[in-house]
């Protein structure tokens, strides 16, 4: 059965006073439902993620407990902020096999109010290596500094290049009514921000916040009443190299390369074909690198580009329209869920003022640790 993206939706998203981390799961996925034309009673399979605030060795069941609900196929999956990628890979093989019909995909924390900014930052330096990395101080803000660094020598990225991503990405949040961060960001602000790990600055770094996201992806005639809104998913890949920073095979190219690669041998296209992309952004050297690693741009021209204004919303690849992580908003896997949900509201024509005009095929990429594990999606209009 052809696999289609049936039903998107997010919740508020920044600082949300009150809202708990399962509360989140159940709002997102109650809209996603909606959106989709689907009873709870329908949903036959339910992929989640994981929880920082709030963790549990089965969070998938404790969802389906909480929602009232008890599909024939219920997992969790862990891989950083590649999981939400990873989620409809995993949900569209289902479909493609035969064993559900329609599953729900959902991705939720409230990591501001429930952590906090330093109990956040205190719970990621522990995705470190025990023996290698942790007691010398290694925090993922300074793994992907060293990135940075060895981007800035091969690459000749300038902290320009990275400064244009920051403002960029801003420019496209405040276009968007529900971004967490939308105040001007001049290039001025960003290059003279606070250092947070030599050569990234504040603005360089992802947002923390509380909030949700939940698709619905299910077999097409399942969705045959909504085929006007369904997403076609066209192909995805994944790869991944490593885990600990110690063991990168290379600090400039990645395992999105392959992911990629696998993505569009399976959609039959090439990157020159897609509109828009929506790619994780977790810093803003993030981005920069995997745009090159992917193919979208040469070795060394993508910090050009993107001061050249190529990621805005006219330019030859508009790329995190929502404001991504640094500028919309990041509460965990939901973060990469966010990305998606703004690739299907793309392919829908449904951005408003922050509309990719002809919008007909979107990338979308999520990567989870220290660029490590990786899950690429290429997305089209039904």
């Amino acid at each position: 059965m052809t696999p289609v993206i049936s039903g998107a939706a997010d919740t508020a998203v920044g600082r949300l006073d009150g809202s708990g981390c399962m509360a989140l799961h159940a709002e997102a996925a109650s809209a996603a439902l909606a959106d989709a034309g689907l009873r709870a009673d329908e949903v036959d399979g339910v992929l989640c993620a994981y929880s920082l605030a709030e963790p549990h060795l089965m969070l998938s069941s404790v969802f389906n407990e909480y929602f009232g609900i008890a599909p024939s196929y219920s997992a969790a999956v862990q891989a950083g902020g590649a999981t939400a990628c990873a989620l409809v890979m995993q949900a569209a093989a289902l479909v493609r096999a035969g064993i559900c019909r329609n599953v729900l995909a959902v991705c939720a924390d409230n990591r501001l109010t429930g952590l906090g900014r330093s109990g956040a930052v205190a719970a990621l330096a522990e995705v470190g290596h025990p023996q290698f990395e942790r007691p010398y101080g290694m925090s993922i803000p300074a793994a992907y500094a060293l990135v940075a660094r060895r981007c800035m020598h091969e690459r000749g990225v300038a902290p320009e290049h990275l400064a244009a991503i920051s403002v960029t990405q801003r420019g496209h949040a405040r276009r968007h009514p529900k971004a967490q961060a939308r105040d001007p960001l001049t290039m001025e602000q960003a290059l003279s921000a606070r250092m947070i790990a030599d050569p990234l600055r504040l603005f360089d770094c992802c947002l923390v916040s509380d909030g949700g996201a939940a698709l619905v992806i299910s077999a097409a005639d399942a969705a045959a009443d909504h085929t006007d809104r369904a997403v076609s998913i066209l192909g995805y890949g994944q790869m991944n190299t490593h885990e600990h920073a110690f063991a990168m095979p290379s600090l400039t190219d990645f395992g999105c390369r392959q992911s990629a690669a696998q993505a569009f041998a399976m959609a039959g296209l090439t990157p020159a074909d897609i509109d828009v992309a929506e790619i994780y952004d977790s810093f803003t050297i993030t981005l920069l690198a995997e745009l090159e690693s992917i193919g979208f741009f040469p070795k060394g021209e993508a910090g050009p580009a993107i001061l050249d204004g190529a990621l805005e919303l006219n330019g030859v690849l508009p790329c995190n329209t929502h404001g991504g992580l640094l500028s919309y908003g990041h509460s965990g896997a939901a973060g990469g869920m966010f990305h998606i949900v703004e690739a299907v509201r793309q392919l829908r024509g449904e951005a408003e003022a922050r509309q990719v005009a002809g919008a007909e095929t979107a990338f979308v990429h999520g990567d989870g640790g220290i660029l490590s594990a990786h899950c690429s999606l290429i997305l089209g209009r039904a």
